[in-house]
């Protein structure tokens, strides 16, 4: 099998900056629990998270570190913003481009709170209709927007958030953005796009460890704690403490995993986040343009739009699980096939029978690995047509044995 070539990193990043499991080893070995003791190794974890919350703040644009919540993950500082924002009866609009840590969250609302959920829909180009975004907002308490779709890439442009929160903000709604897929490899200025929440998780592009994430809260935002407990301050007061970040953070915190975090938004910050995506950019026409090449290949979402680099393809007359195995198993192509937890986006684009697959990328991926991918998808796009060719000559061969037997028994009953 050939070296492994990962293109799988919208589900996670699989290389990272050396510096970061250095962190992590360092912390592990040295770090005490922050709040909770005033030792070295206490004050040394303390000084990492604020560390960390300062640097992670600084690269999202976003000047109120201090209302920098961590999370274990995306998922965590999705449900915290929504299950906290959320209240009996309101009105949360979500898009078909959200993943299922909006979708089942939103869900449970409508379900268990009585909220009304509507939904910003996606055409079979996969583009979202924000043009009816100012009905969907009439009455709304909060927009869940979806910065980049993890299944096609397929990107919102600052214009577009920017109008969007206007707009929410003239209905008197909140609005969270999902930065899942676009922190670390797209430039997110909180402030500048004017959102209230925005949701990032460190395993991704972010490129720091698993069990990692983080919520923004604006100032004059109210969340009401999605966890309650420990915060090693004010121990007398029988709810949270209002002040931030203690007030969304309920125990201990993942001060190892926090430490790599630090370390990969510092490297982030040096190499910049616009040379990546300049870096990823390149990667992801070069891999669009040899893939559409491909005879059978239908690639989805719109390539005049932005994009993150993640994307989504199917071959024709393959189920997309059994894509996936054939360029893991045989070229040692690691991808992701099936539904990406991304419901809505799947039966927007009409894939929601076939599943597709995801080719997702980073800064350690190489053009040469994107030319070895295309190459074999269009090996076994050929050894199908082959093989289809093969099996229509087979018939085509049968039918002429059937017919000549056939007239030289006419030809033995005319002579009886």
């Amino acid at each position: 099998m050939n070296q492994l070539i990962y293109l799988n990193c919208a589900a996670t990043s699989l290389r990272r900056p050396p510096c970061v499991a250095e962190a992590v080893v360092r912390a592990m070995s040295s770090g005490g629990n922050a709040a909770r003791g005033t030792s070295v190794g206490e004050m040394s974890s303390a000084r990492g998270e604020y560390a960390c919350r300062e640097a992670l703040a600084g690269l999202l644009g976003f000047g109120h570190p201090d209302r920098l919540v961590f999370a274990a993950n995306a998922t965590q500082a999705l449900n915290t913003a929504i299950m906290g924002v959320a209240r009996p009866g309101d009105v949360l609009v979500g898009t078909d481009w959200d993943h299922n840590s909006i979708l089942r969250p939103l869900h449970e609302c409508r379900d268990f709170r009585g909220c009304e959920v509507r939904f910003v829909t996606a055409g079979r180009d996969g583009q979202l209709d924000l043009s009816r975004l100012d009905d969907l907002l009439d009455g709304a308490r909060l927009l869940c927007l979806t910065h980049a779709s993890n299944l096609t890439g397929d990107r919102l442009t600052f214009g577009q958030v920017r109008d969007a929160v206007a707009c929410a903000h003239d209905h008197g709604a909140l609005v969270l953005l999902d930065c899942s897929q676009t922190a670390g490899c797209v430039p997110v200025p909180m402030d500048a796009m004017g959102v209230d929440l925005l949701a990032v998780t460190g395993h991704k592009a972010l490129m720091g460890p698993t069990g990692t994430g983080a919520l923004l809260v604006a100032p004059g935002v109210d969340v009401h704690p999605l966890l309650s407990g420990g915060t090693g301050v004010l121990s007398f007061e029988e709810h949270q403490p209002a002040a931030f970040p203690e007030h969304l953070e309920a125990g201990t915190l993942n001060a190892h995993g926090i430490a790599g975090l630090l370390a990969s938004v510092e490297w982030i910050a040096k190499k910049r986040v616009d040379t990546i995506q300049a870096h990823d950019d390149v990667l992801r026409h070069r891999l669009v343009e040899g893939l559409q090449a491909i005879p059978g290949v239908t690639v989805y979402g719109r390539e005049d739009a932005p994009h993150s680099p993640a994307v989504a393809m199917n071959l024709a007359g393959w189920e997309s699980s059994e894509l996936a195995d054939a360029l893991a198993q045989d070229y040692g192509i690691a991808t992701r096939a099936g539904a990406h937890c991304a419901p809505r986006m799947h039966c927007a684009l009409g894939t929601q029978d076939l599943g597709a697959v995801r080719l997702s990328f980073g800064w350690f991926n190489t053009q040469e690995e994107i030319d070895l991918a295309v190459e074999a998808v269009a090996e076994l796009a050929a050894e199908d047509a082959a093989e289809d060719e093969g099996a229509a000559a087979g018939g085509a061969a049968a039918g002429g044995a059937a017919a000549g037997g056939a007239a030289a028994g006419a030809a033995r009953e005319a002579g009886a």
